[in-house]
């Protein structure tokens, strides 16, 4: 893979066995357990999208089948045949049921947490526009706000909903479009005319680091950030721009993630450094992609279950072996990926899948 990937195939395997061993252990916990965190409050993009943009003007929808194919409420407008990384999480977390999206979260029902991902929507606030509406994440922010304020209203004040929301987990898993559905479409954007890699990433950076000094603000004080992923391997990308010379990716998009990667980590030091009532960790998606697939039982990696490289119709016929896909349409993962990735974001499995911690140390702070 023409990813810069660091972990070996043997560290890969000993991982995924590790996880598979964990999983029941994992699961009865969360189960029988009282939830590690009062509620989980989810930022992001189509990889943890839930149903927000079921109700905007746009083509990036996930709300018909086959999506939800082996997800027990059906297609919800999550983009995967059965469950996203935050549900695996949020079973991990032993909370009870998946945290609702924005546009259905009832106001009593809040406490417990709520999804504001969009798909298609990026730090920057035109990614993504090309495919119709998103809510980018300062918009997402200001969403938050509007729950802030209904748990203010519920708890008796400002300081009572801090409180709360101090005790809760927040993710944020954003950035991609900014590089697929930004940069890397120059006729449509300008931002590679205007920056460099290296300048781009910087920018983003920036702007995402403010998006979190306000979610602090709010009360943000466990909060696990997903690196990117190797989106040059991802089967859209392939099919656009075909595989780099001597790699099975794009290597220049997979160049530009390790690059803003790279920025997200010291981004988080430097968080962890300024606010030390505060707890921020980077969850390493991209260590966790390195590696042989087929140790895990993946067959397929370079076409979506449904849809190949062309991207998931209403009504299509997917695959039937679906636990042999890593991904489940041109450019999402399958619910058995989504499982290894939320698993070991939860529960490290190897040094280099969380900095400096997992989501479960985060939970217990």
């Amino acid at each position: 893979m023409g990813c810069n990937h660091h972990n070996n195939i043997k560290a890969w395997m000993v991982a995924f066995l590790l996880s598979l061993l964990s999983r029941s252990s994992l699961e009865i916990c969360a189960r029988e357990g009282e939830p590690q965190v009062p509620g989980y409050f989810i930022f992001g993009d189509s990889l943890s999208d839930c149903g927000n943009n079921n109700v905007l003007l746009t083509f990036a929808k996930a709300n018909y089948k086959p999506y939800g194919i082996d997800f027990p409420a059906g297609p919800t407008g999550r983009f995967s045949n059965g469950r996203i990384i935050v549900d695996v999480i949020g079973e991990l977390l032993g909370l009870d049921g998946y945290i609702p999206s924005f546009v259905t979260a009832k106001a009593k029902h809040v406490l417990k947490g709520v999804n504001y991902a969009s798909a298609g929507s990026g730090i920057r606030q035109e990614t993504g526009q090309q495919l119709g509406q998103t809510i980018c994440l300062s918009a997402q922010l200001k969403n938050y706000q509007i729950t802030f304020s209904q748990i203010s209203h519920m708890l008796g004040g400002d300081a009572a909903a801090q409180n709360h929301l101090n005790k809760c987990m927040f993710t944020v898993g954003i950035g991609s479009n900014d590089f697929i559905n930004n940069f890397f479409m120059p006729t449509t954007y300008q931002t590679s005319k205007l920056y460099s890699t290296d300048r781009y990433a910087e920018e983003l950076i920036s702007e995402y680091s403010q998006n979190l000094d306000t979610l602090y603000r709010y009360g943000a004080r466990k909060v696990a950030i997903f690196g990117l992923g190797p989106i040059g391997c991802s089967p859209a990308e392939l099919d656009r721009f075909g595989a780099s010379p001597g790699s099975t990716c794009v290597d220049d998009i997979n160049d530009a993630i390790v690059i803003f990667n790279q920025r997200l980590v010291a981004m988080v030091d430097t968080l962890n450094k300024n606010y030390k009532d505060a707890k921020f960790t980077y969850i390493n998606i991209l260590g966790m992609a390195s590696g042989d697939p087929k140790v895990a039982g993946f067959k397929v990696v370079d076409a979506g279950c449904c849809g190949g490289q062309k991207g998931c119709l209403p009504l299509a016929t997917p695959c039937k072996n679906r636990k042999e896909y890593t991904f489940w349409d041109e450019y999402h993962p399958t619910d058995a990926l989504n499982y290894i990735y939320g698993n070991r974001a939860y529960k490290a499995m190897a040094p280099t899948d969380v900095h400096p911690f997992d989501i479960s140390t985060l939970a217990s702070q």
